[in-house]
């Protein structure tokens, strides 16, 4: 059939046409619109989208736009986009905080109530298809000379092994000098520990907890940088003895922000927040990792007063929906740790942002039951791995760890075109160098397709974005080739505070940004990225998009070790069969994605495949099965269960 233009095509060409006569014509002004009109023609050609694929803005009603800051694709097919105060302190001193839900598949949406501020939390995908979400933001930071009141971490003593006490918000204490501060947070201080020997000797070693405090009063009178022992006001006799406060120092230095305990499992059935026992430690920039028996790990972030945890790690099960003791080790803040061969994790390196510069940056292989770190070199810019985008490259049976670009540690203007791959497989593993990005970059977005590939998109050269330095490109990485390939690219820039994830139709979703500044000069603040962009790659557009494999009846229930066998009439042209789980990503950190290779045979009118027996390769969870055809065209997500 020959092809016929539409309506719009044709618009769109007489525009064109009249915008370059009039350009011709010098009229200076017309220039950028003709250059523009003729970018719009290019990139809805058919043969340009076949090639390069094609990106599509979202109309997302005023009532549904958020700051999204964590994106997660649930089991249902919808999107789960948590902003919570979406760093916006008003939102946070009115108590506003926002979940919004997003059905790609109809562009419908809902608002979720939130329980507490789960702005920079951690979240992980369970077993049995709920989000475990842990952490966030208890106070806003305070930067350098906006802080007026003293303030500092305040640890709790209780001598008392009868009995624990809780403090309330708003607790004063007072120090030798008389001076008071005020406790900006409950507290709960547990009994005092009581142990006897054989001798029969009692030995009673005092509890403590933490709590910030800040003075009563502005002013530089109340700061002190002695430790001191400070009583709780309205405490007598035996409970003042047994009960008080230490404080190192108390001054008029930064804030940081301050983490949250705060624990809830959102049911994608109900749509619905459920709370859980909350952590031992609160955490504000966590990474939450499911391991082979469906816990979670939660790691690193700052705690209650604003210091980042020493590798107070710890660990989530969802049978009894509590928490215990994990192994401890110090990694930054959102540190990013991919599950691997025997139960380990490899940390690539990559993170998001706290921590000093000179500790627990440096790659390698963490043993959780031995609780050893056996580090990985060779990787160049090593310290530029802030901002990093990371991940375990398709099919994870390769064990093949990437890194693609980063930026110096904190407000930095250095960044990085260097990528570098790690074989885990190898007796000594060590980074190589990967080809570089078309340019240095910060904050991209890595997201793993069907077809073995992954997309990357976004980020900036400098950091949050300053000097308009977004970069509006896209490109594919082919592991097998190990080239990039130029993608269309977005019309909307992503920097920090920036996610994306493959939806189950194969499409990917971008979200977010929070640019530092709006203009080259950095004299406009800049404003949250509310739009929502979504890429269409080429193996869904032109003949390939028209003939996608289709998966017929199957089970839902899959076996590690097992097979299960679908309907397809497309089986003698399938290639690949794939289970990918789904993201859940913030910070340009997921370390739930993951795609994993199954054994195929092809029958008349069915495939059968065979499942790895290996949950370091396939935690419980639900995932999405992909069968793809020779052409590298794959079929609409069918959604599988791991129990």
């Amino acid at each position: 059939m020959p092809y016929r233009p539409s309506k719009q095509f044709k618009k769109t060409l007489i525009g064109t046409g009249i915008a370059v006569v009039l350009a011709a014509l010098n009229a200076p002004a017309t220039l950028g619109f003709a250059q523009e009109r003729l970018h719009e023609y290019r990139i809805s050609r058919p043969e340009y989208m076949a090639r390069y694929g094609s990106w599509e803005v979202m109309d997302v009603p005023s009532q549904y736009q958020t700051n999204a800051i964590h994106a997660a694709l649930l089991h249902t097919g919808k999107v789960l986009l948590i902003a919570g105060s979406g760093n916006n302190q008003e939102e946070f001193d009115a108590g506003t905080f926002a979940t919004i839900l997003w059905d790609p598949s109809d562009d419908t949406f809902e608002r979720i109530p939130t329980p507490e501020d789960l702005f920079c939390a951690g979240h992980a995908q369970l077993a049995d298809g709920r989000m475990l979400v842990a952490g966030g933001t208890a106070r806003y930071e305070v930067l350098d000379g906006d802080v007026k009141r003293a303030g500092g971490a305040m640890r709790v003593k209780n001598e008392n092994p009868d009995e624990p006490r809780t403090f309330p918000e708003g607790t004063r204490f007072r120090s030798p000098a008389g001076k008071e501060y005020v406790s900006t947070a409950p507290v709960l201080v547990p009994r005092a520990q009581k142990t006897t020997d054989d001798a029969g000797e009692v030995t009673v070693t005092a509890s403590e907890a933490t709590v910030f405090v800040e003075a009563v009063e502005e002013g530089e009178e109340y700061v002190t940088e002695e430790a001191a022992q400070y009583e709780i006001v309205g405490l007598e006799g035996k409970a003042a003895d047994n009960l008080y406060g230490l404080a190192e120092k108390i001054d008029l230095s930064k804030q940081d922000f301050q983490g949250i305990r705060d624990s809830f499992e959102f049911d994608p059935v109900a749509e619905k927040y459920v709370r859980v026992d909350p952590m031992a430690e609160a955490r504000w920039y966590p990474t939450l990792v499911t391991l082979p028996d469906g816990t979670v790990l939660s790691v690193s972030g700052l705690d209650e007063v604003g210091e980042i945890l020493q590798g107070d790690n710890e660990i989530y099960d969802p049978r009894t929906r509590s928490w215990s003791t994990g192994p401890k080790r110090y990694f930054p803040t959102y540190p990013a740790l991919f599950l691997v061969d025997d139960g380990k994790l490899f940390y690539s390196g990559a993170n998001a942002g706290y921590g000093p510069a000179d500790k627990g940056r440096v790659p390698g292989i963490w043993d959780l039951g031995a609780n050893t770190f056996d580090e990985v070199g060779g990787i160049k810019d090593p310290d530029q791995l802030e901002t990093a985008s990371s991940l375990l490259l398709p099919p994870a049976q390769n064990q093949q760890v990437m890194v693609l670009g980063g930026g110096g540690v904190g407000e930095s203007e250095k960044s990085t075109a260097r990528t570098a791959i790690v074989d885990l497989t190898r007796k000594d593993p060590a980074y190589r160098d990967g080809p570089p990005l078309p340019e240095p970059t910060r904050y991209l977005n890595s997201v793993i397709l069907p077809d073995d590939t992954v997309f990357t998109t976004g980020g900036s050269r400098d950091y949050r974005g300053r000097g308009d330095s977004d970069i509006l490109a896209a490109q594919i990485y082919d592991p097998r080739t190990e080239r990039f390939t130029e993608a269309a690219a977005p019309e909307v820039g992503r920097n920090y505070h920036s996610e994306a994830l493959l939806l189950p139709d194969g499409r990917v979703a971008t979200f977010g940004s929070d640019p530092l500044y709006a203009d080259k000069d950095n004299t406009r603040l800049g404003t949250f990225e509310k739009r929502i962009e979504v890429y269409t790659p080429p193996y869904l557009h032109g003949e390939r998009g028209e003939n996608r494999p289709v998966i017929g009846d199957g089970p839902v229930r899959l076996a590690p070790g097992g097979e299960a066998t679908y309907a397809t009439k497309d089986a003698g042209r399938i290639a690949k069969a794939r289970l990918l789980r789904p993201s859940a990503v913030t910070h340009v950190t997921d370390v739930e994605q993951r795609s994993v290779a199954l054994g195929l045979e092809r029958g008349s009118d069915e495939v059968t495949l065979s499942v790895p027996d290996d949950r370091s390769l396939l935690p419980p969870g639900w995932y999405m099965l992909v069968l793809t055809d020779d052409a590298g065209t794959p079929s609409v997500a069918k959604w599988v269960h791991l129990p």
